[in-house]
């Protein structure tokens, strides 16, 4: 038996190294290095089962070393699952000649009797840094402590992809950090820019550092912080100088030789430095002159388009318009458009939903906005085109965009439908149909002199005395009332019953639903709820050993007592317990009802 299942371990095995067919050939080196710098070229085939690798023509580098050969594998079983993975990597070591861009073409190898070819890299060169030909000190990330953190050796450049835009014109501000140390943290106040609307590019949280050569020296930049900005007035706008705290660690040379030998013979501590950022003006030009009447406020490109939820409705019956404005610009600042609805259309706010993201152009997406309107009266209607004005950043003039018109047909439906017509251009223009002009009552009717029957009748002296009667009686009331609600203790008493039972309604649901954890934290509340609201004594100074003592001083017998301790031993044993839930559930809570019913009739106060 055991070979048998051995052997089955076995087949397995071979068929999850078998079943890795699909081939993947990559190359892969640094995409930015320096001109005398050494790197590695790599290409990776996940198969063993190869032949025939022919190597790139490698152009404006130096082949030092390669290619080399090696070879990795691996087999795991997790949850009876066999899988399996080998690759084989040939290495090259290569050295940058001269500054440019260069291009390594794809190397190629037999697998199987078919050809692969990975894929090209392309790598930058950068010249060495200028101090390093000079024979001046190189840059590093470790320098030693006590020397001068200059500004060339670490700095922030700010800068804008527009400096001169029209108002609500989208552009991109970017810090930029350059690093020839060993910057272990950043911090800045970034407060609301002034006459900006401004919203932060979302960036990844693991930054990641890139090789630069910026005024003749190589540094390690990453973008720290990026912001679209929407100018909100014109003319002469400043973004400020940003103050950023830096911390720095600086290598110290260690005279303990134990620390020179197992730590390299260095420590670090932290420096910190203060980085003030350029100044940036923005030029704001004012949006042309011949501003379309209904002009939104939208800078940028957009579309418009349009749909009804029906065209034939009846009266009190909802119809919706939906418009979506689509585009990239200002989409948020921008206002929403007006629907010219019949005038005896009831019409509520619209609803906005803005489906838009950021991006370095502005705000890019869709806004969805309904319109939600009631006929009242039966007919034919026209709602005109909606229209939408933008000013075009690409023509640099304004556009008007237009929906089609819809026609409707309101027929009469159920309910009156005289009842309101309400002008809700101006909503306080309201008139009432049907009740202006009042029928003459005709019949008839019995008229009386004026200041006959009604002056010096009983009547006329009830007005005054039922009044006054009414008045006295509802201030005794009150003051009893008042008098009652000052005793929060008697309060609480006679509010306790009540109380214990609404939260016995709530674990009568709790019950029916088989909730069982909020079940028992439901009964123990009305339990102790009610001692201690019956008590006037907090839940938190009462305990199973001074509850007896507590309910005796009220003239509770000693069987009650136990009978109600008990109650609470069996819920709280009862909710951990295992076995038939239901049946104790039911037995908790008839019991619990039954010892509060007695508890009731036998506390004195």
């Amino acid at each position: 038996m055991r070979k048998i299942i051995l052997l089955f371990i076995c087949f397995v095995a071979t068929i999850g190294v078998w079943a890795d067919d699909k081939v993947s050939f990559t190359a892969d080196a640094p995409e930015v290095v320096v001109s005398g710098d050494q790197f590695r070229l790599t290409f990776t085939i996940n198969s063993q089962k190869i032949r025939d690798f022919r190597a790139p023509n490698i152009q404006g580098f130096e082949v030092l070393m390669g290619p080399s050969r090696s070879q990795q594998s691996s087999t795991q079983i997790i949850n009876g699952q066999v899988t399996s993975t080998s690759s084989i990597t040939f290495t090259y070591i290569l050295m940058a000649d001269k500054e440019g861009t260069y291009n390594i073409p794809g190397a190629t190898v037999m697998v199987d009797g078919n050809n692969h070819t990975s894929n090209s890299v392309t790598i930058k060169v950068l010249p060495p840094d200028k101090d390093a030909a000079q024979g001046g000190k190189s840059s590093s990330r470790n320098q030693v402590a006590g020397s001068k953190i200059t500004d060339k050796e670490l700095f922030i450049t700010a800068t804008a992809s527009k400096t001169n835009v029209y108002e609500q014109e989208a552009f991109l501000l970017t810090y930029k950090v350059y690093t020839q140390v060993n910057l272990t943290n950043l911090r800045e106040d970034m407060s609301d820019l002034k006459g900006f609307h401004m919203q932060e590019v979302e960036l990844p949280r693991q930054k990641s550092w890139g090789l630069e050569h910026y005024n003749g020296r190589n540094y390690q930049t990453m973008i720290w912080k990026q912001y679209v900005l929407f100018p909100q007035q014109t003319g002469k706008l400043e973004i400020p100088a940003i103050t950023f705290d830096a911390t720095i660690a600086q290598m110290v040379a260690s005279a303990d030789p134990f620390d020179a030998f197992f730590n390299g013979g260095s420590n670090y501590v932290n420096i910190n430095k203060k980085l003030v950022t350029p100044r940036i003006n923005i030029n704001v030009k004012e949006l042309p002159a011949g501003k379309p009447a209904n002009f939104s406020g939208g800078v940028g490109d957009f579309t418009l388009s349009s749909s009804i939820s029906t065209q034939e409705l009846k009266t009190n019956d909802a119809v919706t318009i939906k418009l979506v404005i689509s585009g990239t610009g200002n989409m948020k600042l921008i206002n929403t458009p007006e629907v010219a609805f019949p005038q005896d259309f009831e019409i509520y706010d619209p609803k906005v939903d803005n489906k838009f993201n950021l991006t370095k152009e502005g705000l890019a997406g869709s806004k969805v906005i309904e319109y939600l309107a009631i006929p009242r009266h039966a007919g034919d209607f026209t709602i005109p085109p909606i229209e939408f004005s933008y000013f075009d950043l690409k023509s640099q003039s304004y556009k008007t965009l237009k929906t089609e018109a819809y026609s409707l047909k309101v027929a009469k439906g159920e309910g009156n439908a005289d009842q309101v017509v309400a002008n809700f251009t101006n909503k306080e223009d309201l008139k009432v149909l049907g009740k202006d002009i009042r029928y003459i009552k005709t019949g008839n009717t019995k008229l009386t002199k004026k200041d006959e029957f009604f002056f010096g009748s009983i009547s006329y002296y009830l007005w005054y005395i039922i009044p006054l009667i009414l008045f006295v009686s509802f201030m005794v009331i009150y003051r009893k009332q008042a008098i009652e609600n000052a005793n929060v203790a008697k309060v609480r008493t006679k509010k306790a019953n009540k109380v214990a039972t609404k939260r016995m309604k709530n674990a009568g649901k709790l019950l029916a639903e088989k909730n069982t954890g909020a079940f028992y934290d439901e009964v123990l509340k009305a339990m102790w709820g009610y001692i201690s609201d019956k008590l006037n004594i907090s839940v938190s100074q009462l305990s199973k050993d001074n509850i007896e003592e507590k309910l005796c001083e009220h003239g509770v017998s000693e069987e009650l007592i136990k009978e109600f301790i008990g109650t609470l031993n069996e819920c709280e044993f009862a909710r951990y317990a295992p076995g038939n839930q239901n049946d104790t559930m039911d037995k908790v809570y008839t019991s619990a009802i039954e010892v509060i019913s007695k508890m009731e009739n036998s506390i004195k106060r």
